[in-house]
């Protein structure tokens, strides 16, 4: 055996990776490309399998879509053209004539199919000044919001002609079609604002094209690489556009991190005095470690999606954990056999003024350089652990006092979108004149004889009594399946726009109407669904999965983070600092979006609510990817302690060369998710804002202040374990084999000191 590869058995399996790589240098880039051109053609030859959306809801909205589906009646999209008149009413000839000339003009479209009339179905308002002509969109209603727009085209010619009467369109397609126009060209250039704004940020970091280059490119291979795998394993697990956003968001901010922490390891050792095959070696046996623990306690955070039993949060958790494994195998082995194959050109492509000062900033302090900002920082840290500790932990647990308070709910239409659309104006004035219209309760009763007397008249008396309790005011409109022994009901609930009333709509329909009516006929199903029922159902899973959730991950990175550095110590505060930034995240988010507190900065609504699926998708993602700084930091503390530092200037020595990669990871981190909460959606602003934040003080003030702190207190007392754990697998490589700087006339060669 050679001595690399001694030295790279002795130094971990990262280390001997990085050492195969750079040996086999065409064969691990060769065979990294061959792995993405081969993931993306399988992929796409076999196509991508989506989450049905009703079947992955809980609860009565996936037996409603059991029932449909079973009796193959497919998910029509609903649409309603509201005529409405100022004065006299619908019994008028010139709104009859008008009425007659929407279903003309919506029929002619060839798109619409049972198209009723208002004056059939009763669907006219209390004050008879308004009527609803109710149709479907034919075939599926996944793709009609792309077929939409020449029946708006019809029903908006037909308001020119009748101009004394108010005509307008709303529906689930015409509400999707006008939602992507206005905000899906807004989603798309968020998404691919974050590449071009991460290249710039690396261009400041490293001065140099190549290097910036770098990050980007094997981050960008690694999601594509993704993608394919993702298309195979979405035939076992279904997918979602949303899945795919969030795994470009992950893949990025991991595969760029990862790649930063490689590449300037190496550049350091370099500027060290080491030849370049010593600095990889030193680079992947350090960085890449911290890269593989890194990496599969990210895995472990986001498989906490998978206990939720929710098809999207399934399809995020599995999704990035795939694009995740994907990027730091590919950070370990085909990083180093690029950094092997470039050698000295990764520093081409200098930039002029930013390039001299980044070279400035990676000095290490071997070299004599060294963060000096954070060296400032760190001084009186060091020097006043105890008072550090108080002040950067109080003002933590300040901020997260307000999450105690914390309202989560589904946002509704008006909280989302605000009232910039003019579908969310038709949406008001519908909803005025029939309240609970635009979004009914949806009831699907399945029966052995649907038209049996015993079930017409609980259909009837569940109509009846739906209106009689107060749940509805009407009209409550019935559609029989007779072959397939199916009917629907639709209910608009008299809460309307008022969620909390309209649940408490739905709650009466399903504790007392339907069990006094429909529940008194043996085998009669009948799962109440819609859009505010659904939103109740899944609130209530979200909130009986946090503690199973929060359980597994935090139990499962502790076991890693004590498996990782051999220290019970290390392991617990590792999970109390990522408890706190998530915390603080939360308060921020029930400060800004609850209570309105700075609303405004980040063109916020008062929404007054947390979107009930972003707390428990925050804690995921936050405590995966914070733990890429603590990793790394902690890993760069304790191999200088094992080289023979004292605690404090292991500390001083880990946190200041540390500083400048953890900050441009985390700048570049903000500044992603910072798009995002530019967007116009609510529940997109509220997901930026609450990731950049908690980056941000995950990278600052846990980071620079309350880890050095907290770790100065503790002393020796950070390297405790158990005698009773001893016994655990080690994890850990051996520090005291990675080679010194080579000897100058300035800095004589220092022998290895003895382990601790």
């Amino acid at each position: 055996m050679s001595r690399a590869r001694a030295h790279g058995s002795r130094m971990g399996i990262a280390a001997a990776m990085g050492g195969w790589s750079a040996r086999h240098r065409w064969a691990a880039v060769g065979g990294w490309l061959l792995f993405v051109i081969a993931a993306m053609v399988i992929g796409q030859a076999v196509g991508r399998s989506d989450v049905n959306e009703d079947r992955s809801m809980p609860g009565e909205v996936n037996q409603a879509a059991t029932i449909t589906d079973h009796a193959g009646l497919k998910d029509r999209a609903g649409e309603m053209v509201l005529v409405q008149t100022a004065h006299g009413t619908v019994t008028d000839p010139a709104v009859r004539t008008a009425v007659g000339d929407v279903i003309t003009a919506v029929r002619s479209t060839g798109l619409a199919t049972a198209i009723s009339s208002p004056y059939d179905t009763q669907a006219v308002s209390k004050d008879h000044r308004s009527a609803l002509v109710k149709f479907d969109m034919r075939g599926s209603a996944d793709d009609a919001a792309d077929h939409v727009q020449p029946v708006l085209d019809a029903v908006a010619r037909t308001q020119a002609a009748h101009k004394d009467l108010r005509i307008e369109e709303f529906g689930d397609a015409s509400g999707e079609h006008t939602v992507n126009n206005a905000f899906g060209s807004d989603f798309k250039t968020a998404e691919y604002s974050a590449v071009p704004v991460a290249l710039a940020i690396l261009l400041i970091a490293f001065g140099a094209l190549v290097a910036a280059l770098l990050p980007v490119a094997l981050a960008l291979t690694a999601f594509l690489g993704a993608t394919g795998v993702v298309a195979l394993v979405s035939h076992a697990i279904p997918m979602s556009d949303t899945a795919n956003s969030v795994m470009l968001l992950v893949g990025l901010a991991v595969g760029v991190d990862y790649c930063l922490f490689y590449l300037r390891r190496e550049r350091e050792e370099r500027a060290a005095g080491h030849d370049g095959e010593t600095a990889l070696r030193i680079a992947a046996a350090t960085s890449g470690r911290a890269i593989l623990i890194s990496g599969f306690t990210v895995i472990v955070a986001m498989a906490g999606m998978l206990f939720t039993g929710i098809g999207d949060f399934k399809a995020m958790g599995m999704a990035t954990m795939i694009v995740v494994a994907i990027a730091m195998f590919g950070s370990v082995t085909v990083l180093p056999a690029l950094l092997s194959l470039l050698g000295g050109r990764v520093e081409k492509g200098r930039l002029p003024f930013v390039g001299r000062a980044a070279r400035k900033r990676g000095r290490t302090p071997a070299a004599g350089g060294g963060s000096r900002f954070w060296r400032t920082v760190l001084r009186p840290v060091l020097r006043n652990p105890k008072t550090s500790t108080l002040i950067a932990g109080g003002a933590l647990i300040a901020l997260a006092i307000p999450a105690f308070s914390m309202h989560t709910a589904n946002l509704s239409t008006q909280q989302e979108l605000g009232d910039s659309l003019p579908i969310i104006k038709t949406y008001e004035h519908i909803n005025s004149a029939f309240p609970g219209g635009p979004d009914p309760a949806h009831v699907v009763v399945e029966a052995g004889a649907i038209n049996s007397p015993q079930v017409k008249k609980a259909i009837a008396d569940f109509r009846a009594e739906a209106v009689r309790s107060g749940a509805s005011t009407g009209p409550v409109t019935v559609t029989v399946h007779g072959p397939q022994n199916v009917a629907e009901i639709d209910v608009p609930l008299a809460g309307g726009t008022d969620r909390a009333k309209a649940e408490a709509d739905v709650r009466l329909l399903r504790d007392h109407v339907r069990p006094d009516t429909l529940g008194k006929v043996d085998g009669v199903q009948a799962p109440v669904t819609g859009d505010t029922a659904g939103s109740m159902d899944f609130t209530h899973k979200i909130g009986s999965s946090v503690p199973p959730v929060f359980a597994f991950v935090i139990a499962f990175a502790f076991l890693l983070m004590l498996l990782s550095f051999r220290s019970l110590t290390i392991a617990l505060t590792s999970i109390v600092l990522n408890l706190l930034s998530v915390g603080a995240a939360y308060g921020v988010l029930t400060l800004v979006f609850q209570h309105g507190v700075g609303a405004s900065l980040v063109g916020a609504s008062g929404t007054g609510a947390v979107v009930a699926w972003l707390p428990l998708f925050l804690f995921v993602i936050l405590f995966g990817l914070s733990m890429d700084y603590h990793v790394f930091v902690v890993s760069r503390i304790r191999e200088a302690r094992m080289r023979g530092l004292t605690t404090k200037g292991a500390i001083e020595h880990g946190i200041t060369t540390t500083a400048g990669v953890v900050t441009s990871a985390a700048v570049i981190m903000v500044a992603v998710f910072a798009i995002f909460g530019t967007l116009s959606m609510q529940s997109m602003k509220q997901m930026g804002v609450g990731l950049a934040f908690a980056v941000l003080i995950d990278a600052t003030v846990i980071r620079g202040v309350l880890l050095p702190s907290v770790m100065m207190l503790l002393g020796e007392r950070n390297w405790y374990l158990p005698r009773w754990m001893r016994r655990m697998p080690d994890l850990t490589h051996d520090e005291s084999v990675l080679p010194l700087p080579p000897a100058t006339p300035s800095r004589p060669a220092q022998p290895v000191p003895d382990r601790v």
